[in-house]
């Protein structure tokens, strides 16, 4: 079996999210991290930056399982990387984890005052706990790299 590059890897795990649902992704994380950071100030706590890093992993999420879960539409390259993804779930899932990371580590930095390296401890938190869960939610539906018929 033909080994491949982590270059390669994320060049896949790309091309896979070419045709995520970027608009509904990004409404759900904005919705998300709303009502949570509303329902914090009805509560009395009001985290801005707890909401924001909410909304964050939520879009990440969305945008990886969408990218996925329809193999077999978009164009030829779109639909190997997507195959590709579902039968390597754990490798697909680190660049929507990174991307997550990425995002939430300048808003951790600027609205929680922890600090550079508390900023990027919670930022990695939050990169892994996407990072499984969309790993977790591709394997569940690896079943759908079966060719179409």
């Amino acid at each position: 079996m033909n080994e491949i590059s982590r270059r390669d890897e994320v060049s896949l795990s790309g091309a896979a999210l070419r045709g995520a649902p970027w608009k509904a992704a990004a409404i759900s994380g904005g919705v998300v991290s709303a009502a949570g950071y509303g329902m914090g100030l009805l509560t009395g706590g009001g985290d801005l930056g707890w909401a924001l890093g909410l909304g964050i992993s939520l879009f990440a999420l969305i945008a990886a399982i969408g990218a996925v879960s329809k193999p077999h539409e978009g164009d030829r390259v779109t639909r190997q990387a997507r195959l590709w993804s579902l039968r390597h779930p754990w490798k697909f899932s680190l660049l929507p984890a990174g991307i997550a990371a990425v995002l939430d580590y300048p808003v951790q930095l600027v609205l929680d005052g922890e600090g550079v390296f508390g900023s990027a401890w919670a930022a990695a938190w939050h990169g892994a706990l996407v990072y499984l869960i969309a790993a977790v939610v591709t394997l569940t539906m690896s079943g759908r790299a079966r060719p179409q018929q």
